[in-house]
């Protein structure tokens, strides 16, 4: 036998040496596995696994407690409403303190002042009479027609003087003499007499003659001529 083969011969004989040992190792392996297996079924069944998983749960619930708050931003805040200013209370009015009567001493009547009555009230006053108001005036009438009288004194008549009795001069009398003529629409006198005399006969019956005589302006009614009768006087003045 060679060396060679000698030496090849040597490790086969420690392999075989070492193979039991490492199916030991395996075995248990295989062993510890399967009894791990077996306790967590076991486990399972009967609890424990719950229990566990409940105690393992609380540990990181605290370990998240325990983690520091994060700051929380608060958002602005919003401005103040100004809230309506209440109408202010009318003040009220301060009752005004009622006067205290005062007692006053009534003075005693002297023994020798004598005591007069008291005086009787006065009448009342008579009461107005009441005027009943007046009727409503009937309408006023309407106004007269104007008239104008006869006139003897127009210039361009040319009426002449009376003439003075000669011995009416010489007996010294004078006079005024009144006399009523009736003037026709043609300016003529168709009628006269003495409507207030002189006192002497002779002048009486001059002035008559005279205001016969004349020419007149013819009167007029509202700016028509008519005959009316008209008053023409005399004078006899001795110069």
């Amino acid at each position: 036998m060679s060396p060679s083969s000698a030496t090849l011969a040597q490790p086969s004989s420690a392999m075989l040496a070492a193979t039991p040992t490492h199916l030991h190792r395996r075995l248990a392996i295989v062993l510890a596995v399967v009894v791990f297996h077996v306790g967590a079924l076991w486990a399972l069944q009967s609890g424990l696994l719950k229990r566990a998983v409940e105690l393992v749960i609380p540990v990181q619930v605290m370990a998240e407690f325990i983690e520091p708050p994060q700051p929380q931003v608060e958002p602005p805040p919003a401005p103040p409403v100004a809230a309506p200013t209440p109408p202010k209370p009318k003040p009220r009015p301060v009752p005004q303190p009622l006067p205290q009567p005062v007692a006053t001493a009534t003075p005693e009547p002297s023994t020798l002042a004598p005591v007069v009555p008291p005086s009787p009230p006065a009448p009342p006053a008579p009461a107005e009479p009441v005027v009943a108001a007046a009727p409503p005036s009937p309408p006023a009438p309407p106004a007269p027609p104007r008239i104008e009288l006869p006139s003897s004194s127009a210039d361009y008549l040319n009426n002449p003087r009376p003439p003075y009795p000669p011995l009416s001069k010489r007996l010294g009398e004078q006079g005024k003499v009144v006399v009523r003529v009736y003037i026709d629409v043609d300016g003529t006198a168709s009628r006269a007499e003495v409507r207030s005399s002189s006192g002497f006969e002779r002048l009486d019956q001059t002035a008559l003659q005279t205001v016969l005589r004349w020419r007149y302006v013819p009167g007029k009614r509202a700016g028509v001529p008519e005959a009316m009768w008209f008053n023409v006087p005399i004078n006899f003045v001795l110069e």
